[in-house]
């Protein structure tokens, strides 16, 4: 098995045994086979776990096996809390589209932080056959009838070349353990339902169906590189970037064949599907300045061009307080950072500070935005409180509430930045070393939308 996969990853050049790669790491089977592959095959790699948050104790479960698993095989171990639910919320996407989005955006931040070579994901045959079935369902361009791609500019897949099987055989030949996700059984989500329904019952027709829609991907793959040819030279044509802005020329595109294929190809990487790119069409005549915006970009009509800038997703991570660090920024928000002997302190009064028992805190803090489930024990209290109540018991609008921050210390929060501190971090007369932390400016993320 790990030949075979060598093999592929040989053939389709994903990599080579010196390159250094960002393994993703759910904790399921396909990933921890994809870890121990990679172990086997001696490349250096690190392990990138996204936790979504939901599914509230099993996801924190998830993330303690991957960490877990990294330190079994002795490499790095990268995690990441999103708040999935707000993402979809705010850019009216499924749940799952959401999870998508921001874990791969992250994946290659990582990546490129790292300055390792690749993202390798754990997507095998049986996902590749799932994935042609739902983009047909739901509508795609000839990319989608090719199911997965192997290699995707920094993105690899070595385990196409494994079915199921091959996975199940792989982790009972070497005795792994994994984590099973309950939400994979639940068919309210799209891609379990063509899984456990509609591949069940189109294999009774074709038991080999698997197999078939493999031998039909190579055929399509042929047929697209004659199609992408010709999409790329219109992109020659019409498209350059500066400094992470892209720029469309429509007098080329005007010229082009079939024109909203061709401008679906050209904004598929911008995350428009087909539906916007007919909606863009219709405004290539009109006045400048209509916009139009997808999860991860907006894009605006400017006189004779259309101009495409990407999002700050960033705002939906997480994003960390080093021990060493004196100051803090990010997206409007700032905090000045100051460590002091406790003796003669005198506890400022603002909820804009907070002073902090240095000794209970645990480096690196994070600052991310709040999420629906969050709890924290309110200053001068002794219990356990939510903080979507604390919102409602202190009236705080619902326009404001998206903009709430939160300090967190090994996952516990230790402040709701500028409203209010957990008792249980609060300066005492134990206290030897005080943090303390000053904020200024309102966090936003109205350049989300």
């Amino acid at each position: 098995m790990i030949n075979k996969v060598l093999a592929f990853s040989q053939q389709h050049q994903l990599f080579s045994l010196t390159d250094k790669i960002v393994a993703t790491v759910s904790g399921g089977i396909d990933s921890v086979v994809l870890c121990d592959i990679l172990h086997q095959l001696k490349i250096t790699f690190c392990v990138a776990h996204a936790n979504f948050g939901l599914r509230a104790e099993e996801s924190e479960a998830d993330e303690l096996f991957v960490k877990k698993l990294a330190k079994k095989y002795g490499v790095p171990f990268y995690s990441e809390q999103f708040n999935t639910l707000e993402f979809a919320r705010q850019e009216k996407i499924s749940t799952q589209m959401a999870a998508r989005t921001l874990r791969y955006n992250w994946f290659e931040q990582l990546r490129q932080q790292l300055g390792y070579n690749y993202v390798a994901t754990a997507h095998h045959q049986n996902d590749a056959a799932e994935t042609i079935l739902l983009n047909l369902t739901k509508g795609t361009g000839i990319a989608g009838l090719h199911g997965i791609a192997a290699k995707k500019d920094t993105l690899v897949r070595p385990l196409l070349c494994l079915s199921k099987d091959d996975i199940y055989e792989y982790v009972t030949e070497h005795q792994l353990i994994w984590r099973e996700d309950s939400s994979n059984e639940d068919t309210k989500y799209q891609r379990n339902l063509i899984r456990h329904e509609v591949i069940s019952a189109l294999k009774k027709i074709n038991p080999s169906l698997e197999t078939t829609l493999n031998q039909t991907i190579e055929k399509i793959k042929g047929a697209e590189q004659i199609y992408l040819q010709y999409i790329q030279s219109i992109k020659t044509a019409a498209c350059h970037d500066s400094a992470g802005v892209v720029y469309l020329n429509l007098a080329p595109l005007r010229q082009a064949t079939a024109l909203p294929v061709v401008l679906f190809e050209l904004l598929r990487d911008y995350h428009f599907n087909y539906e916007n790119t007919l909606a863009i069409l219709d405004t290539l005549d009109g006045l400048s300045g209509k916009t139009f915006s997808s999860a991860t970009h907006v894009l605006v009509k400017d006189r004779d061009q259309l101009v495409i800038t990407p999002k700050d997703l960033k705002a939906f991570g997480t994003f960390e307080i080093k021990e060493t660090d004196e100051h803090f920024e990010h997206n409007g928000l700032k905090l000045k950072v100051r460590r002091q002997p406790a003796e003669n302190y005198k506890i400022p009064r603002g909820r804009n500070i907070a002073a902090l028992d240095l000794n209970l805190l645990q480096f690196p803090l994070k600052v991310r935005p709040w999420k629906e489930g969050d709890w924290f024990v309110p200053l001068g209290m002794n219990g356990k409180k939510k903080l979507s109540d604390f919102f409602i018991n202190e009236k705080i609008p619902v326009n404001l509430k998206a903009n709430i921050m939160v300090l967190t210390s090994d996952k516990s929060i230790v402040w709701i930045i500028g409203h209010r501190l957990d008792n249980r971090f609060k300066v005492t007369d134990k206290t030897e070393q005080v943090l303390e932390l000053e904020s200024s400016g309102k966090p936003s993320r109205t350049d989300q939308s």
